[in-house]
């Protein structure tokens, strides 16, 4: 814990939280300067005049207060004030100006008719589930006079939300805005982190009905990888509805994917809101998930060292954390599509990143689905303002031949790539988006970043909606979890998610579909996609029951996935009872990622091993 959050809870453990008693000097009395009775004046409103509370939706307040406080002067000097004053910078900025409104409401509760109306429960729950976070980010306590059944009261009550104005204004500014004039209001600066996650915690409840945000787990120094995602059922998967996905900041220096996230929840939100149709038909039909920073603390390092040195080339990598709960993330989801935004070049690259010969450092390594990952590249970059161009002075690269895409390896070959391990081990294609040569542009460079990258992510966005997707069925009509759905000629399969659905991205053509599922029998379909397709065709599957002879390996290895249910803080990880082998040896089963570092030749990094 930090030394000041330590010393300051220990003036408050230290304080007495009770009502000071008055003393007359002699004569006092007798003159009327003051009692030593303090309970015979009955309390009345008073003028508010709480210095760091003076702004609050009322004037008037009454003493004794709930804390117990008798006058203004005595609010003034406890810990409970002194705590509420310094806890906006103990929290980095978070939960800010909403804590202290609520605060100011137990201190200085406002008053009608001589009578104390006390803050409501519901917002004190609200907010203290919102900024839990934030408090245990800085090893701190919830605060005891913020304790929501003690100090305030239920609505059947009639309690004051000292929130509602704050979320007034809001509202009204939200409503002030016209299509005729500039439809989406961003205010195009660097966000510290503190500042990503309350901006896209607002961004989420001005747009509860259609956005939700979501933690995958914590980075190294235990702060939140916030995850924000738009659907028109939030919190869900939809039978049918593809779900995509766009991280930024997976290297701390490479920050202009993560301020164009943030830009993108909040337009997508706002232009939502506004009737903007494009907009409204993405979200209703698809599931999106943006997580703006994948390396927060990288981020946090690199933002410093360029303020203090202009120099913003680090090397900065993930590290444990972050990359197991991405890898835990990728395999919970039924992720169709996916984008890696980074910086240094101005390209898209698709897998395989690494090569099939690791001696070699540029050799073409496609996938069974170089076809439709090119297809995908071409959609980012022909819709990017300058990427596609024929610029032959880049960043030291030339990608003008290729019009702004490139296979990985054939770039430059590395193991352990996230579009790879998405590719081999999940129904998901992601590319990398490599945004341009500036990792860490200028401030005045974001707006005009933003105007060249926008009808790009939006293109994308859409193209997850491209070749075929159905539902496995048996003949109840019962959704059929992990199905095989094949196509001929591809040498890659997906499977369905819980409910039987799938998705699979396919170029205009002619293909031979089939479905089997253990158990079941197999069904095949020619299917036909047109050219002039925009959305994807539905095929459906029925397979019926056959009967199966009882496999050995079913039982010694069954095949239920550590991580069906999303995981991100190992609360629901197995601790299954030991599989002995002969001679009372104890036999440990491999992790799921096991198999994705022996294929591809190379040893698991060393955080991973400790987890074995």
């Amino acid at each position: 814990m930090h030394s000041g959050v330590s010393l300051l809870l220990l003036f408050v453990a230290r304080s007495c939280w009770c009502a000071p008693q008055q003393t007359c000097h002699p004569g006092d009395e007798f003159l009327g300067r003051c009692s030593n009775n303090v309970y015979e004046e009955k309390p009345k409103c008073t003028e508010l005049n709480l210095g760091y509370c003076n702004d609050m939706e009322y004037s008037s307040t009454i003493f004794p207060n709930i804390l117990g406080h008798r006058s203004g002067v005595d609010a003034e000097s406890g810990a409970e004030y002194l705590l509420l004053s310094v806890i906006h910078g103990l929290l980095n900025g978070e939960c800010s100006p909403e804590i202290r409104l609520v605060g100011c409401s137990v201190l200085a509760s406002p008053c009608k008719d001589d009578k104390m109306i006390k803050p409501c429960r519901s917002t004190c729950e609200a907010l203290r589930k919102d900024c839990a976070h934030a408090f245990e980010a800085i090893q701190m306590a919830w605060p005891y006079f913020l304790d929501c059944d003690r100090f305030f009261a239920s609505n059947q009550e009639g309690c004051f939300d000292p929130l509602a104005g704050l979320k007034a204004r809001q509202e009204l500014a939200m409503s002030s805005l016209s299509p005729e004039e500039p439809s989406t209001i961003i205010q195009f600066t660097y966000t510290s982190n503190a500042q990503m996650y309350s901006l896209l915690k607002r961004t989420a409840a001005k747009c509860s009905h259609i956005s939700h945000v979501y933690s995958i787990g914590r980075s190294t120094e235990g702060r939140d990888l916030l995850v924000i995602e738009f659907t028109n059922n939030p919190g869900q998967h939809e039978l049918l509805e593809p779900e995509i996905k766009l991280v930024g900041n997976m290297h701390g220096n490479e920050v202009l994917g993560r301020q164009l996230l943030i830009y993108l929840a909040q337009y997508l939100c706002s232009e939502y809101v506004l009737g903007n149709q494009r907009i409204q038909t993405i979200i209703n039909t698809t599931r999106i998930h943006l997580l703006a920073s994948m390396n927060p603390d990288g981020y946090e390092l690199a933002a410093a060292e360029v303020e203090d040195s202009n120099d913003p080339e680090l090397t900065n990598h993930e590290v444990a954390p972050e990359t197991y709960a991405v890898m835990k993330w990728i395999r919970s989801l039924p992720f169709v599509q996916s984008a890696s935004l980074h910086g240094g070049e101005l390209v898209v690259s698709y897998p395989f990143d690494f090569s099939r010969h690791p001696q070699e450092e540029r050799m073409f390594s496609p996938t069974p689905d170089e076809q439709v990952f090119k297809q995908l590249a071409r959609t980012y970059a022909d819709a990017h303002a300058t990427m596609s161009n024929n610029d032959t002075e880049r960043c030291g690269a030339s990608f003008y031949r290729t019009r702004g895409i490139i296979n990985g390896a054939l770039w430059y070959s590395f193991a352990g790539g996230m579009s790879d391990f998405n590719y081999l081990h999940t129904n998901c294609l992601e590319i990398t988006v490599e945004l341009g040569c500036d990792k860490f542009p200028s401030e005045a460079e974001l707006y005009p970043e933003w105007k060249r990258n926008k009808e790009a992510l939006l293109s994308f966005l859409e193209s997850v909606h491209r070749g075929i997707k159905g539902v496995v069925k048996d003949v109840d009509g019962v959704g059929i979890k992990g199905a095989t759905i094949s196509v001929k000629g591809i040498r890659k399969d997906v499977t369905t998610a819980e409910d039987g659905d799938y998705w699979r991205l396919l170029n205009p053509g002619t293909h031979i579909l089939t479905a089997t599922a253990k158990g079941y029998s197999k069904v095949s379909k020619r299917v036909h996609l047109p050219h002039n397709m925009n959305k994807a065709g539905r095929v459906d599957f029925v397979l019926g029951k056959v009967p199966v002879e009882p496999d050995i390996d079913d039982h010694l290895f069954p095949t239920v996935d550590t991580w069906d249910r999303f995981d991100p803080y190992n609360q629901f990880e197995r601790y299954s009872e030991p599989d002995v082998a002969e001679e009372g040896i104890e036999r440990q089963e491999k992790p799921w990622w096991w198999n994705y570092f022996s294929q591809s030749g190379i040893s698991p990094p060393h955080w991973l091993l400790r987890n074995v």
